[in-house]
Order: C-alpha cells, then sequence, then structure tokens
C-alpha cells in the first residue's frame, strides 16, 4: 500500500532471477515511479530529466544511487546520456525509462522518444515492458490531491533488441506492447516521435 493506493502486480514470473532489464514504461502519473520501483527486484536505476538533479540533497541522492541524467533538448547530451545508462547496465544494474518523455496529461499513450532504443540496441539487454493502470485515475498530472485506489503494475515478457533490424521495429513491438494492456481509449495510434 503507497498512500492510500492498493498496488498490484501481473507477470512478475517473465523476469529471469540474476538478469536485468529496460524496464519501459508508460507515464501518466508521478505515482508511476514510487509504485513500480519497489516492485521489481533487484537494483534499479532511472533515466532522469536533469533538472532534477540540480535540486539540493536530492540531486546528491539520486547521483549517489546512479541515476542518469538526460537533458532532453541536447542531442550530444542525451548521447552521452545513453553511454552512461550502457555502463550502469554493464554493472547489472536495471534501467527503468518511461520512453514518452514526460507524462501523458489525459493518460493516452503519446509518442515515443528514440533515445531509449538507441540504449536496448547498444547494450542489448533485454526490454521488459510494463504497464501501469490506475495511477492516473490516483494522481493525474496537474491535480494537487491524490486520490485512494489501485494502481496495477503489468510485466509482460521481454523483448530482445537484437531480433529486430533496426530501432524503430523495436520501439513499434514495444509500443504495441504497452498499449495492449491500455484501455482502448488510451492507446492512441502510432506516432511520429515530436
Amino acid at each position: 500500500m503507497l498512500v492510500g493506493a492498493k498496488i498490484e502486480v501481473r507477470g512478475l514470473e517473465f523476469l529471469e532471477p540474476g538478469r536485468n532489464y529496460i524496464f519501459m514504461s508508460n507515464h501518466v502519473s508521478n505515482l508511476d515511479p514510487p509504485v513500480l520501483i519497489p516492485v521489481i527486484p533487484g537494483r534499479c536505476s532511472v533515466l532522469v530529466k536533469k533538472e532534477l538533479f540540480r535540486v539540493p540533497v536530492f540531486g546528491t541522492g539520486m547521483r549517489l544511487g546512479e541515476l542518469v541524467p538526460v537533458d532532453r533538448g541536447d542531442r550530444d547530451s542525451a548521447i552521452e546520456s545513453i553511454q552512461l545508462a550502457v555502463k550502469v547496465l554493464r554493472k547489472g544494474l536495471h534501467m527503468v525509462i518511461y520512453p514518452e518523455g514526460t507524462r501523458s496529461s489525459d493518460g493516452r499513450l503519446l509518442p515515443f522518444k528514440k533515445g531509449p532504443f538507441h540504449l536496448a540496441m547498444d547494450s542489448g539487454v533485454p526490454v521488459l515492458p510494463v504497464t501501469m493502470l490506475g495511477t492516473y485515475e490516483s494522481w493525474p498530472k496537474g491535480r494537487f490531491a491524490l486520490c485512494p485506489g489501485t494502481a496495477t503494475v503489468v510485466f509482460h515478457p521481454p523483448i530482445e533488441p537484437h531480433d529486430y533490424t533496426d530501432r524503430d521495429a523495436l520501439m513499434d513491438v514495444v509500443r504495441d506492447t504497452i498499449a495492449s494492456a491500455l484501455p482502448a481509449e488510451r492507446r492512441n495510434e502510432k506516432n511520429p516521435e515530436v
């Protein structure tokens, strides 16, 4: 239970002990990380927008935890972030990524950024798609108060990056997998990166 949110987990059987993964999830609420990360067995790093690293104490804690800063507006910096994330994955940590790059304001799946799929192809670490359900209803973007409810974490079977010829093909299958557990009205059609 997390501050009035009951947590249900489905699909833990897809996680092979001793193996690390890149967990890619839809992102609809600030509840998503504190619900998802504790239910993942093992130590996790996260790709985090670099602005959060400037927050005193919080930023230091993120550095010590080996979280990886991402500058979404600077391509060269984003490439450096991917290289740093590959190093973190090689240490055996899991990586949690929200490929939409930001929270959805209406609960619908947004276009995916390409950087996380470069990371998967470069590292060869399997992607484990995750669908978050119920967190939007409990705490959508723009609302101050948290409403009690049930947050459901759906782990899908892992996807091997080497099974795909390119980043776009991998991105399509990960997006389709995450969308498959969403209500139809929240799936959105595939659209290009913004």
